[in-house]
């Protein structure tokens, strides 16, 4: 029987966990969403809602979509100073997100985008997400400042997280993840890899 869900909420998003959970989760750079970008996309959400509303009905699959993959979709147009971009940055993030695997969490897939990262792993316990995140958010941050002569905000506060459900959605994650670069145009990327064989627990 499979362990309850709990919804943790440590700032705005909400954060779904389980006991032995699998997750894919996505964290990105301070300035990699700018305001702009943000009331952009704010502003498309209400448009389509307004819409559907004078229409009388819900948002369709498609919209919901869309809505869905917009930070994405801006994320990949490479947004913000792009860090990431930089060898001895994307490196350094690289090797911490591998540094503890698998003593603390079995890593399925990962890839340090020029200004995001995409990671899909589980947790060993009694690790936990919200711990194992903090630290690589924690480390690259102050080796990145170190590293780029400079100091204040290197990663957004929040961090987006999913809860694998099944095998399905855990093939799903994986292709996801090692489809990014492919997606947003760059070509042989170096910072990416995932296991042959995929599975949740």
């Amino acid at each position: 029987m499979e362990s309850p869900i709990v919804v943790r909420s440590r700032g705005h998003l909400p954060h779904w966990e389980r006991d032995l959970g699998t997750y894919f989760v996505t964290f990105r750079l301070f300035d990699s969403l700018p305001a702009e970008i943000l009331a952009k996309m704010k502003s498309e959400g209400e448009s389509l809602l307004a819409n559907a509303r004078q229409l009388g009905r819900e948002l369709t699959a498609s919209e919901h979509h869309h809505l869905a993959s917009l930070p994405e979709h801006y994320l990949d147009a490479g947004s913000g100073a792009c860090w990431l971009n930089r060898p001895e940055i994307a490196g350094l993030v690289s090797r911490a997100l591998q540094y503890f695997d698998p003593a603390r969490y079995e890593l399925h897939a990962w890839c340090v985008m020029p200004n995001h990262v995409h990671v899909a792993f589980t947790p060993t316990p009694p690790s936990q997400l919200f711990d194992i995140v903090h630290s690589w958010k924690s480390f690259t941050a102050h080796r990145s400042n170190l590293l780029l002569h400079r100091t204040g905000e290197f990663w957004q506060r929040e961090y987006y997280d999913h809860l694998i459900r099944n095998q399905g959605d855990l093939a799903r994650v994986v292709k996801y993840i090692m489809d990014n670069p492919t997606n947003a145009g760059l070509s042989n990327w170096p910072w990416i890899s995932a296991k042959d064989e995929q599975s949740v627990r």
